[in-house]
């Protein structure tokens, strides 16, 4: 029997994937754990291998194309053989559910996540390609979508069906008006006869979107000019757009600024770097430093380690502290959980490992979700001052600037000192101007007497 080749679940917010490279042609000879394509999340690059030996047959997908995870994308049988989806769409097809167990794969390291069943991702809904084709032809929210297959995890045509047969009413110009501008027709109150939506509804919507919580991207009319290179929004160029623009439309973002004198946080750094090379096998940055004072400062005020919900604002228990990371696939900002009861060493060597993975295109998914605050640092271009985008769905950001010597006020006498600037960006809606005032005050405090924070003072 033919061994199936489909994404595996690589991370608990990985939905779907794209295809970057196919590392075996159509009809080769494979073995067991040859690693025969490669496909990119959001964040990072990984390796599929071949979870049997014999000939594959690729199935009809080409690089760029976006595949869901649990996809059957290969078969590895006999040299005869043809590629057959036979696992989730035939099952589909016939109305039935998903198999409940599947083949599961070897991916790239030692801790490569396996194919889930329902009671290992409480909580996660996967998508048929067919249900998702339909949906997104029909215009349908896929969250407002109750699944039926595998166990009630995944959602299967016939459920998109059957939520199209309770779909609203409208006219063929209002349905083509709201597919254009990807509008879900049922965010819309209909004034035809009996309820149906019309071109003038659809107008008046998307006129005043907020009104509804709603918003229109306007089309830019675009000059005609010669264009040097188009890159594609796709991987993690498009996730980094989705998810700035939903953040600027989402928060209700303010700015606070204050300078710090880190003249004796350099000094600090300066006396240990030598010492911790030869014991550590590496020298604390400033980053280091900056995440552990962070992470004492929402220990001290928790409203800052906080996420906004339609219904509360939850103060989070755990304080994880993502620290934005430049790498040639865009920025990537891995995660430290527990950032408050880790040493410098531990937080250093923790953080070193997942920047190396993230700048290799190999870090887990799991490890660049689930922060509560996030740190981005751009001194090392000698920016002195900047606004970070929040990092959904966290609280605010905190933007650290260069440190530079400059002529400054200190003890009553003009001297130079070592000066950063620091840019607070927190969201109104979850705290006020003055609460987050103090909090970035207590960080200043830390980071100009850091015998305070190293003797838990």
């Amino acid at each position: 029997m033919a061994v199936e080749v489909f994404i595996p679940k690589l991370g608990q917010t990985v939905e779907e994937v794209v295809i970057v490279k196919w590392l075996v042609k159509d009809g080769d000879r494979v073995e067991q754990g040859q690693e025969i394509l490669e496909v990119e999340t959001d964040k990072a690059v990984f390796p599929i291998e071949a979870m049997g030996k014999g000939t594959i047959h690729l199935g009809p997908y080409s690089i760029g194309d976006t595949v869901p995870v649990l996809q059957v994308v290969a078969n590895i049988g006999k040299k005869y053989d043809r590629f057959e989806e036979a696992s989730v769409e035939s099952a589909e097809a016939a109305g039935e559910e998903a198999p409940k167990t599947q083949p599961k794969p070897k991916l790239y390291g030692s801790t490569a996540p396996t194919s889930p069943s329902p009671s290992d991702t409480p909580g996660k809904i996967f998508v048929s390609p067919r249900a998702r084709r339909l949906a997104a032809n029909s215009n349908l929210d896929l969250d407002r979508i109750t699944p039926t297959g595998y166990g009630g995890v995944r959602i299967v045509e016939r459920d998109v069906a059957a939520l199209l047969e309770t779909a609203p009413k409208a006219t063929p110009v209002a349905r083509n008006m709201a597919a254009a501008e990807h509008l879900d027709l049922q965010q819309v109150t209909g004034t035809g006869a009996l309820g149906k939506v019309t071109k003038s509804d659809v107008l008046r919507h998307l006129a005043d979107p907020y009104e509804t919580g709603t918003s229109s991207i306007p089309i830019i009319d675009l000059p005609d000019m010669p264009v040097r290179e188009r890159v594609p929004l796709t991987g993690i160029r498009g996730k980094i757009a989705q998810r700035m623009s939903m953040s600027a439309q989402t928060t209700s973002r303010v700015t606070l600024f204050m300078e710090a004198d880190a003249t004796e946080l350099v000094v600090m750094r300066n006396r240990l770097k030598e010492r911790a090379a030869d014991e550590w096998g590496f020298s604390p940055g400033y980053n280091d430093f900056l995440a552990l004072i962070a992470a004492r400062a929402l220990r001290e005020y928790p409203y800052m380690n906080a996420r906004f919900t339609p219904e509360a604002i939850e103060l989070l228990a755990p304080v994880n502290i993502g620290m934005a990371v430049d790498t040639e696939r865009g920025l990537v900002v891995p995660v430290i959980r527990n950032a408050d009861q880790k040493s410098l060493r531990e937080f250093g060597e923790e953080f070193r490992s997942l920047v190396e993975q993230a700048r290799s295109g190999r870090i887990s998914p799991d490890h660049l979700s689930g922060g509560t605050f996030t740190i981005t640092n751009l001194g090392i271009y000698d920016v002195t001052a900047f606004t970070p985008v929040i990092n959904l769905p966290e609280a605010a950001i905190l933007g650290v600037g260069a440190i530079v010597q400059r002529p400054a006020a200190y003890q009553d006498e003009i001297a130079l000192r070592y000066i950063t600037e620091l840019s607070l960006v927190f969201d109104h809606r979850i705290v006020d101007g003055a609460p987050a005032a103090r909090f970035l005050q207590f960080i200043k405090d830390m980071i100009e007497e850091p015998y305070l924070w190293l003797t838990g003072s």
